[in-house]
């Protein structure tokens, strides 16, 4: 025993600690390194790009008349409902896995400032997602607008409201992804993650309408309300008797969602036990 207490250290190795950029490469080497990650980004895109061509071949009513934008057909809802939900889903999967495999104990070893670790993950994925929402934006205005080319309907990039729906629709993947790492962080459970993210992000908004007004600011806070709003090119009308969300106000959605979301995942992580 006294030989080999004499062996042993008396003060514990340490390392460098790790620095900020450390974490994020270690994040992206984690996000990449997963065979999925790849392949339902890929199907995402085709799917979401796919579903514009659709919606522009069959909107009828753009085969003739003067050009005007159609958000409806450059983004649909039908397949930004899709993104909504794949991205949230990715968003959640970079926590909850690690809960469910038991990595985030080695993690919070190896860094013991669990917010820095929330806030390497939360920025690797934002900015993932902003390059996927950025390519699946630009190609559904795009592919939206060659079939339109055909029926002398398209319009310029420069047209009235089209910079505004693009840059909206490119910012709904990183939002929405930023909300369910949020909530994975919150829940660390794979089932109700998901279940709270639909619920959220695409159930409770139309559960809402905008005919009273506490019904209708309800559904204005809600991140789909405000995309459909961004997107939505004409003024709403003087003489309707709904509530409609103004602009402004939607992108403050936009901005609060992620931002409440990341910064509730990082003041819970620094006072819970993993």
């Amino acid at each position: 025993m006294t030989t080999l207490a004499s062996v042993l250290p008396t003060t514990p190795v340490t390392g460098p600690p790790a620095r900020f950029r450390d974490l994020l490469a270690s994040e992206w080497i984690k996000m990449r390194s997963l065979r999925s990650t790849p392949w339902t980004i890929a199907l995402t895109v085709l799917f979401v790009i796919g579903s514009s061509a659709v919606a522009t071949v069959a909107d009828n009513a753009a085969r003739s008349g003067p050009p005007d934008f159609l958000p409806y057909d450059a983004y649909p809802p039908d397949g930004y409902w899709t993104l909504i939900l794949v991205a949230s889903s990715m968003g959640a999967l970079t926590v909850v896995s690690e809960y469910s495999s038991g990595l985030i104990r080695t993690t919070t070893v190896a860094v013991p400032a669990r917010g820095s670790v929330v806030l390497a993950k939360a920025a690797v994925t934002a900015a993932l997602w902003t390059a996927v929402g950025t390519v699946i934006s630009t190609g559904s205005f795009l592919v939206s607008q060659a079939i339109l080319s055909g029926r002398h309907t398209e319009v310029p990039l420069t047209h009235p409201g089209v910079i505004r729906a693009l840059v909206a629709s490119a910012l709904l993947a990183p939002v929405c992804a930023l909300i369910g790492l949020g909530l994975g962080v919150l829940l660390r459970h794979s089932a109700a993650t998901m279940v709270t993210s639909v619920l959220t992000l695409l159930m409770l908004p139309p559960m809402f309408s905008e005919s009273d007004r506490w019904s209708a600011d309800i559904n204005h806070a809600m991140v789909s309300a405000a995309w459909k709003r961004l997107v939505q090119s004409w003024e709403p009308d003087p003489g309707s008797l709904g509530y409609t969300a103004t602009v402004p106000g939607s992108w403050i959605v936009y901005a609060l969602w992620p931002l409440i979301m990341v910064a509730l995942a990082v003041l819970v992580v620094r006072h819970r036990d993993v």
